[in-house]
């Protein structure tokens, strides 16, 4: 696929957005193809790693999914020993979900495949474009957060 690059000329920004949809979307298919499990206990997993232990409802904010489709998600990794719950030490009525040993093992794996795949991908780019990448990487997080 040939990736049209927008232009400071351009005064409608509609054409970068969606250029860049198109191009966000292609590469989290082709990450999801490489993932090891289900995508949602990817980002569960993979944010308790990164942040810590979080409560069901913690979790369905920071992923912006419903309680209920996170708490089913939480169910089957406790099911499969890869989360715990815990009290939450300051108020007894929530509990906390943290990863076990076993849940840690397994997102190392799965980032391993998948971080393997795109570090392969990166080493064919030249140097500028990797820096170009890095750049856009800080950016994209924060496009990410955007309340608009």
């Amino acid at each position: 696929m040939v990736w049209r690059v927008a232009t400071r000329a351009e005064t409608d920004i509609a054409p970068l957005a969606a250029d860049l949809r198109v191009a966000v979307g292609s590469l989290i298919r082709r990450l999801r193809s490489e993932n090891l499990f289900p995508l949602t206990q990817t980002w569960v997993l993979g944010r308790l790693d990164r942040e810590g232990p979080g409560s069901v409802s913690d979790l369905a904010q920071a992923l912006r999914v419903r309680p209920q489709s996170m708490a089913q998600t939480i169910g089957d990794l406790e099911a499969e020993g890869m989360v715990e719950r815990s009290p939450d030490p300051n108020d007894r009525r929530r509990a906390l979900v943290s990863l076990t040993t076993a849940g840690r093992v397994r997102i190392e794996e799965d980032r391993a495949v998948r971080e393997g795949w795109l570090v392969k991908a990166l080493e064919e780019l030249p140097e500028a474009d990797r820096e170009t990448i890095g750049r856009a990487v800080e950016i994209l997080g924060r496009l990410a957060e955007a309340d608009v």
